[in-house]
């Protein structure tokens, strides 16, 4: 399609196992999406269980993204964005909100389920004047991620780079602070690091739960980390006020009241 190249793999992509639940199609039922298995399901019902309000969380971390790429594609003037750990396609995707703002920006998505590419292939198309592409690699091998988007992106500029729900998939035996340093050290002055993470540190003992529950149905477990553990990710870079909060309360659209109800910490910092 037009301004929408496929840098993914040419291979054969390997079937979709719909027996196991899998955080992006569970992520998707918590958004009310309709791109999910009975599998997914049942593993989606058993945290919300635990924690009914997971829908509202899911949903303010979307907005919070939204929020992000907005600023970034419009104050800070940032036109391409390397968005890892992508998900299923739903409303505002990065390029999306990123193109209404700037159409020329350049956006390629990374994801290592076959699932989410082919949806993305499918739907998320750019405007004429930008391009919007796809890598099929794993978060684990940034090398390989930053060495594929630099056919699409030029990284002698400034990048954003997107961890919008994604980190708490690599456990800390996958080192994922060295991860996440060596794609920070891979952009020049003046990037920016959009992330945000599930918190172990609020709720405790339900999110506890919650982790326990999930861990057990999900192919891709999750590790919680708390505020501080999440600022960790952000090394020397300089965090944008107001900080590493939670979700709703990082420059809402609309004053917002101070909750303690979301139990994810979200954050934005731009490499000096």
């Amino acid at each position: 399609m037009t301004g929408s190249p496929d840098t993914s793999s040419p291979d054969e992509a390997p079937a979709f196992d719909t027996s196991v639940a899998h955080s992006a199609r569970v992520y998707d039922y918590w958004l009310g999406g309709k791109d999910n298995f009975a599998a997914d399901r049942v593993a989606a019902e058993q945290v919300i269980e635990v924690r009914p309000a997971i829908r509202t969380d899911v949903r303010a971390n979307r907005a919070f993204l939204g929020r992000a790429v907005r600023y970034l594609a419009g104050p800070a003037g940032i036109r391409q964005f390397l968005d890892i750990g992508t998900g299923l396609p739903s409303a505002d995707n990065t390029h999306e909100v990123a193109q209404s703002v700037a159409p020329e920006s350049r956006i390629v998505y990374v994801d290592n389920d076959p699932i989410v590419l082919a949806h993305a292939r499918a739907l998320l198309t750019s405007k004429p004047e930008g391009v919007t592409a796809y890598l099929d690699a794993d978060l684990r091998d940034p090398e390989a991620i930053l060495a594929r988007a630099g056919q699409t992106l030029d990284l002698a500029q400034p990048v954003a780079i997107m961890l919008v729900a994604v980190l708490h998939h690599i456990p800390d035996s996958d080192d994922p602070y060295g991860i996440v340093a060596r794609l920070r050290e891979a952009v020049p002055s003046g990037s920016y690091l959009v992330l945000s993470h599930p918190a172990s540190d609020v709720q405790t003992e339900k999110v506890a739960e919650v982790a326990r529950r999930y861990n057990a149905s999900v192919v891709t477990g999750q590790t919680r980390r708390s505020v501080t553990e999440v600022a960790g990710f952000f090394g020397d870079w300089e965090i944008l006020e107001p900080g590493v909060t939670q979700t709703p309360l990082w420059r809402p659209d609309a004053p917002t009241p101070v909750t303690g109800n979301v139990p994810m910490w979200a954050g934005v910092a731009r490499k000096p």
